[in-house]
């Protein structure tokens, strides 16, 4: 973890919430928020809590995934699209995030955060 990176990462700021976002999940380790660029509709980044640069830095991979996989399966309902694609990022953020999202051929708003939002959330419960 690099400490001095905290105070100028996006994404820490958001995890600090000094940065708002529209959250669809996080528990004590994670957070998973809206892309404020999506790709599609419900287009989402999950995000460790504390700062690490890569995905493969973050101790608790395991949980990482499972927790992509629980939002993928809520993403399938939500917008009744099987194609939910992933992507392991870590370049234009300095903050490990993992993208889901669903195929860009899925209807819906894309532009519509806070009810794209609503939506997966619901289809988590």
């Amino acid at each position: 973890m690099n400490k001095n990176k905290q105070s100028t990462c996006i994404f820490c700021k958001v995890v600090a919430k000094q940065i708002s976002a529209e959250v669809v999940y996080e528990d004590d380790k994670f957070i998973a928020f809206l892309d404020i660029n999506p790709r599609s509709p419900g287009h989402l980044q999950i995000i460790p809590r504390e700062h690490y640069r890569w995905v493969w830095d973050v101790p608790e991979a395991g949980q990482y995934f499972e927790i992509a996989q629980k939002l993928a399966r809520a993403m399938q309902k939500t917008f009744n699209q099987p194609a939910i694609w992933s992507r392991i990022m870590g370049d234009e953020v300095e903050h490990a995030h993992v993208w889901l999202f669903p195929h860009q051929d899925t209807v819906g708003n894309k532009s519509d955060l806070a009810g794209n939002a609503t939506k997966i959330k619901q289809a988590l419960k």
